[in-house]
């Protein structure tokens, strides 16, 4: 039986252990859960999931892996207040945006470190994750946490400084989709749609239209066009977009979020 200890609780923790108690991958039994301070949340994740809180301090030395998934502001102190709990060979998964291989190393020590940036849909299964690791990772490991990553999503290997790019692509990726579904309802109720009947046609729009992209050869401008007729509704939809500026906004959107995920990095 694995042990697998968060320290943190909050959405990422929380959609990563339903994520693997729902595809079988890891039992509650297996899942221990620690926080600062907010004990309530702990019993919500207890009783919720049937996770284990922790109690005993000896669960740390016990640990197959450490995921570090606390507030970034909160990072050093908590590593800090780790490293005389945990053993020299207690391999760390961080899923902190920001917060380098390099700085968990200088807090923790020279151990196998992972850096993993996955999103929320890992709640059922569909995360989108970017992984990095120190030469610290054996090959057993490694295989374990892609195991892991894989089965709640699709996941990449990416050098380290690639994580920014991929925190503010998929990493914020889904916040930027739930956006968009706020302005297709609000805009669908004002020309004359229930707000049901938005997202009804919606959702299934934007899942269609990712299956496309995943079953088709063609480029996404290809299948643009193909929906495109000239001076049909489509492209004067289109040119609107184009006419506020949509692939500024989208290019400025994911630029500020990859210097922010920098800017953390930097302190």
């Amino acid at each position: 039986m694995k042990k697998i200890v968060f320290i943190g609780a909050g959405s990422m923790a929380e959609a990563l252990m339903q994520g693997w108690i729902k595809q079988n991958v890891l039992t509650a039994q297996e899942i221990y859960i620690t926080n600062r301070s907010d004990k309530e949340r702990l019993q919500f994740l207890h009783e919720t999931y049937g996770v284990n809180k922790v109690d005993d301090p000896a669960i740390y030395q016990q640990a197959d892996v450490i995921i570090l998934a606390m507030k970034p502001k909160d990072a050093i102190v908590a590593m800090r207040e780790l490293k005389s709990k945990i053993t020299a060979q207690s391999a760390v998964v961080s899923v902190l945006a920001g917060v380098s291989i390099e700085t968990i190393t200088h807090f923790l020590g020279d151990r196998p470190i992972a850096r993993v940036m996955p999103n929320t849909s890992a709640t059922i299964g569909m995360s989108a994750s970017g992984i990095a690791f120190n030469d610290k990772v054996s090959a057993t490991q490694r295989s374990m946490f892609l195991e892991l990553l894989e089965a709640i999503g699709s996941v990449i290997e990416v050098n380290e400084d690639q994580l920014h790019a991929v925190t503010a692509l998929s990493g914020s990726g889904p916040a930027y989709i739930y956006y968009l579904m706020e302005a297709f309802e609000r805009v669908g109720t004002k020309v004359g749609l229930s707000k049901d009947t938005v997202r009804l046609l919606m959702t299934q729009t934007l899942a269609g239209s990712a299956e496309m992209l995943k079953q088709s050869t063609d480029e996404p401008d290809v299948l643009r066009k193909k929906v495109t007729s000239p001076g049909g509704t489509t492209e004067a939809g289109i040119q609107a977009l184009e006419q506020h500026h949509f692939h500024e906004a989208i290019e400025a959107c994911i630029k500020e979020a990859e210097a922010r995920s920098r800017s953390l990095a930097n302190g």
